[in-house]
């Protein structure tokens, strides 16, 4: 796996602080005749299963089309969608949001298209946020051309689960479905989808995050989501040839994230990487507070670097107390060599 990973490498040195990198793919082997039909721009998908990318992408200053994607990494940093609020007649605070799967051909890297299946049309999907005892009601509108589910991770009665053999099962395309249930326990959690092949459908794009907050708001701070994970480019099932926060590789070495000196910064910290069995995270100059889950109000560990399994998450702390750029990245060479890297930029 980890070589035919440094085979999609033409050159994997860091260019100066937009800390873009060369590099390249061959192509793989023909897929079946009923994968998605190549792309002309980029990177060469021959199909599904078996496809791959070809040609040069990240270099000094390149960077994708933002808006033609229909979202910014910068921007999904901070958003959080509370949904439409509105109160029962017991008092009680419902939250509702409608959610769709759709399928989309995303630019991941200068010039590689990438056949994406997404929520809302973004990778990674909205951040849905609630708090403890709410109550949650999630139309999903399955527009994709495949069948679909979301599945919480929280505490939910089985017909909510989103999984094929509970509730409704799979949402076939063009199907719909509402998910309800009561928001607990507080934390930092994500949702996916649930069909199989399973790895296939979270690594294309279809998942997110899903924060409950504890009933006694936990300390203001500047809060962010990132959300790390990986494009198996040549959809071979065997590893991922980028790797990334927020659906763009290298985005925050070109947009570093800014925050202000001394202030309280808190990170909602999810896994959804696919084909490899841990992730990491690193930062430099700096010490953090980690709460795994997020589900206690006290940290586990004052450390510079975690480890997370597939689906892990956790809220990280800090407060920076020097100006300057610091970066953050896997502490897996290789995971940071190929996108996963970027740079906190810490002013007055």
């Amino acid at each position: 796996m980890a070589e035919s990973r440094r085979q999609f490498l033409l050159g994997s040195a860091l260019l100066g602080t937009a800390g873009a990198a060369a590099l390249g793919a061959r192509a793989a082997s023909a897929a079946p005749s009923a994968a998605p039909p190549a792309t002309e721009t980029g990177g060469v998908h021959s199909g599904g299963h078996g496809g791959g990318v070809a040609g040069p992408t990240f270099r000094k200053g390149a960077v994708v089309d933002h808006a033609a994607n229909g979202f910014d990494p910068t921007a999904l940093l901070r958003d959080f969608d509370y949904g439409r609020v509105s109160r029962l007649p017991d008092g009680r605070v419902l939250r509702e949001w409608v959610v769709a799967a759709a399928d989309l051909d995303l630019e991941i890297a200068p010039g590689v298209r990438y056949p994406a299946w997404t929520f809302n049309g973004r990778i990674p999907g909205p951040t849905l946020r609630c708090q403890e005892g709410d109550l949650l009601r999630v139309q999903f509108v399955n527009t994709s051309a495949h069948p679909h589910t979301m599945h919480f991770h929280g505490i939910h009665p089985a017909e909510m689960d989103g999984i094929p053999d509970t509730g409704p099962g799979v949402i076939p395309s063009g199907g719909s479905f509402v998910y309800e249930f009561d928001a607990q326990p507080f934390g930092v959690h994500l949702y996916h989808c649930h069909v199989g092949p399973l790895a296939e459908h979270i690594a294309r794009g279809l998942y997110g995050t899903f924060i409950v907050d504890p009933p006694a708001p936990r300390p203001p701070a500047d809060e962010m989501v990132m959300v790390m994970h990986g494009y198996n480019t040549t959809f071979d099932g065997e590893g991922n040839q980028l790797y990334a926060v927020n659906g763009i590789p290298f985005h925050y070495m070109h947009e570093p994230v800014r925050v202000k000196r001394g202030e309280l910064v808190r990170i909602y910290l999810v896994n959804a990487l696919e084909y490899d069995p841990i992730n990491t995270f690193h930062l430099h100059g700096n010490f953090f507070d980690y709460y795994p889950t997020g589900t206690r109000l006290e940290p586990s560990e004052y450390t510079d670097t975690i480890m997370q399994a597939q689906g892990q998450r956790g809220i990280c702390e800090v407060r920076f107390p020097y100006p300057g750029r610091y970066m953050f990245h896997a502490h897996k060479t290789e995971f940071a060599e190929l996108g996963w890297m970027g740079f906190f930029e810490v002013t007055d």
